[in-house]
């Protein structure tokens, strides 16, 4: 492993970068049923709850000095991990396919290169290569970079939201979405980054301030990003923010914001990945594993164009909610470490359950969401199961210390 430290300027910097995306501004559009207020409100609600989870997820990696998924080890055990990393790289390539191409028809759109797949290729390996210079440079050499990049970024959002809201009135509402489901696709980023984030935290001179700032920047990056979209269907009737970009004649600015978050965005998608399959294999060397995920990210990009961006989301949330819900309850409730374990079977169908909890609920319409419930009653199970555990366990050694 690298030994250097990083800032904590270095660490806000790289969440604000995640925070600013094409994905965020387009989930953002999917609330324009809402209206701007109820639709602002659940944006603000859904973020408030995902960043705290996204807070906790942080501080285990800041205090324990653990990558993400290594982390994920304290609960499931040294090799049960494994399987936790694996969805990770899995979820992590998809995230870097998805960036890729949406990226990829935005630019297309920019720049008005009418010419069908061979537009979408050449700017999938446009932003590849971008991605790719990314990880080369690494997280030692990136502050400097990021400064300049996330920079530019703020200043051209800045005047993209001037774009947009300078009309102030509603142009339209249509389509049907609940509050409940609008708080839970608001949940569903800051959770998907959930895996990622004790990658970065581990490795800050100040950890713990570290993970502070990483997730309030993010939380105001992503709110406005979210705002961004949901103010670029309501206001302008269009809910694709690369036409709205052409259409106020942006240029080149607008192509440089597409390129530049979409690169500081899926950075870390990549040499995350790259992080969670040396946990697998400690022989593998964590920036040619990042190399490896963005090339492979890059050909699903051009080859399977990924749809289906919102059931994504969702899929990531019951993955990942009731697992870091476990991981919660070990670490600041039942102080538990598994990692002389091999496998915890019992942290593992506790998981199971709150897994097809997760599924179940989306069916129903709730007010505060599912990702909540399903964390609040996989936490409540994990403590009381644990705690009987150990109780017999208790009486077990009694009983044979007796005999």
């Amino acid at each position: 492993m690298e030994s250097y430290k990083t800032s904590t300027l270095s660490n806000g910097l790289l969440w604000f970068g995640a925070s600013v995306s094409i994905a965020e501004i387009f989930t953002g559009t999917l609330f324009v049923p809402l209206g701007f207020t109820r639709g602002f409100f659940a944006i603000i609600a859904g973020h408030i709850i995902g960043c705290i989870l996204l807070y906790y997820a942080g501080i285990i990696g800041a205090k324990s000095g653990k990558s993400s998924m290594e982390s994920v080890g304290l609960s499931f055990g040294n090799k049960g991990r494994n399987f936790f990393a694996l969805l990770n790289v899995l979820q992590l390539v998809g995230w870097t396919a998805i960036m890729i191409i949406q990226g990829s028809r935005a630019i297309g759109i920019m720049l008005s290169t009418d010419i069908g797949m061979q537009a979408n290729l050449l700017w999938c390996v446009i932003i590849g290569a971008a991605i790719l210079m990314w990880v080369i440079i690494g997280p030692k050499n990136l502050e400097k970079v990021n400064i300049v990049a996330v920079g530019s970024l703020f200043i051209l959002t800045i005047l993209l939201s001037f774009t947009i809201f300078k009309g102030g009135s509603q142009t339209y509402i249509n389509g049907k979405l609940s509050f409940g489901a609008a708080i839970e696709l608001s949940i569903a980023m800051p959770l998907s980054w959930l895996p990622l984030i004790s990658d970065y935290t581990k490795d800050a001179k100040h950890p713990l301030i570290a993970s502070r700032v990483s997730v309030i920047t993010y939380f105001a990056g992503s709110v406005f990003m979210y705002t961004i979209g949901l103010g670029a269907a309501i206001f302008t009737g269009e809910s694709d923010i690369a036409v709205i970009m052409y259409k106020a004649g942006f240029g080149i600015l607008g192509v440089l914001i597409i390129l530049f978050s979409t690169v500081t965005t899926t950075y870390l998608d990549v040499y995350s990945a790259g992080v969670s399959l040396k946990t697998i294999n400690s022989n593998l060397s964590e920036k040619t594993m990042s190399i490896l995920v963005c090339i492979i990210g890059t050909v699903t990009a051009i080859l399977m164009p990924v749809e289906q961006f919102e059931s994504f989301l969702l899929l990531i949330g019951s993955v990942f909610a009731p697992m870091i819900s476990i991981l919660i309850a070990d670490y600041f409730i039942l102080k538990k470490d598994n990692l002389n374990k091999s496998v915890d079977k019992v942290n593992f169908i506790i998981w199971l359950v709150g897994f097809v909890i997760y599924r179940v609920l989306l069916n129903v319409d709730m007010v505060m969401g599912s990702t909540i419930p399903v964390m609040f009653i996989t936490l409540i199970i994990c403590v009381i199961t644990n705690k009987i555990k150990n109780k017999r366990q208790k009486e077990i050694k009694h009983v044979f210390r007796n005999y």
